[in-house]
């Protein structure tokens, strides 16, 4: 296996690329300001991604799914990264929201989160989900028994008609059976979801804001504002606007009674630091084009 370090000019953020044979996984390493202080790791579960989502990097393709290996590989290698010792951070979090569907990749969410919990037991672990059509007791019964585990909807829109353009993958819930799961998440763990939504000039309505909490609660419910990133390598994002309009839309949520917190992700422009910006990825898929099939949304979206 090959790894590559990429340093971003912004110093609290550096990527890695672990590739393999017959596979590539981006992790991104984040510092608040510090290591001490706060560790955010953002790992792969899967190499490429069969959903197909239009503003992820891998939405094209998709190769496999990874081991509970090589996801805990992809944490160990970030930490020893930091030259600290994990139980010398203040606050550990790792995210299973780099690459891939994590509840498609059952068998690797299961024993990786069991291991990593062993491993790190102070630290949280974020699932975050676009809530494929799938059975979700195991991921309540996972959540119930490791208390460090949180669930993320990835909801991006306010409505089914525009979700279902920006993820195209058919066998997925839609925002009302979405809030339902949740809302059984949370009565069984007694911890609040959260749904992240990007930000973007045709979504950042105050009517925007009333449909999500119709659907969401705030009493049950947290909430992600992201900020958009761009997932093709050299078109830098315009970052003051769009997290002016993540800020403000942030601020309607509030008033609405939800608990909010703005995720603007260091290293857009210059490695890929944000969300979907999976630059390595897409080339080696490009290098690698018989390693590779389409994803299952993009197929689907086609015929």
């Amino acid at each position: 296996m090959k790894v590559e370090r990429v340093d971003s000019k912004e110093s609290t953020v550096c990527k890695f690329v672990f590739t393999l044979p017959d596979a590539v996984f981006e992790t991104v390493l984040y510092r608040y300001p510090s290591y001490e202080e706060r560790t955010v790791i953002c790992c792969s579960t899967m190499s490429g991604c069969p959903v197909g989502c239009r503003f992820c990097g891998a939405g094209d393709h998709f190769v496999r799914a990874a081991t509970y290996n090589e996801i805990v590989m992809q944490v160990t290698h970030a930490l020893n990264a930091t030259e600290i010792r994990p139980s010398k951070i203040k606050k550990l979090q790792i995210m299973f929201m780099s690459m891939g569907e994590p509840l498609l990749n059952k068998r690797g969410i299961e024993k990786a989160c069991h291991l990593l919990h062993l491993m790190h037991p102070r630290a949280a672990l974020l699932i975050s989900t676009m809530g494929p059509r799938i059975d979700y007791g195991w991921i309540n019964s996972l959540s119930a028994r490791i208390p460090a585990i949180g669930l993320q909807f990835s909801i991006h829109e306010p409505s089914d008609a525009a979700r279902n353009r920006l993820i195209p993958f058919e066998a997925k819930l839609n925002l009302r059976e979405i809030a339902q799961v949740g809302t059984d998440w949370h009565h069984i763990t007694g911890r609040k979801p959260f749904f992240n939504y990007c930000a973007a000039e045709h979504n950042t309505a105050a009517t925007d804001a009333l449909l999500l909490a119709n659907l969401f609660a705030p009493s049950i419910w947290e909430a992600t504002v992201s900020v958009i990133c761009e997932r093709n390598e050299g078109i830098p994002s315009q970052n003051d606007q769009q997290k002016e309009l993540a800020t403000r839309f942030s601020e309607r949520l509030i008033n609405l009674g939800y608990n909010v917190r703005v995720f603007d992700p260091a290293g857009q422009d210059d490695i890929g630091g944000g969300c979907g910006q999976l630059w390595f990825v897409q080339k080696w898929m490009k290098e690698n084009p018989d390693k590779t099939r389409p994803s299952i949304g993009i197929a689907s979206k086609e015929t």
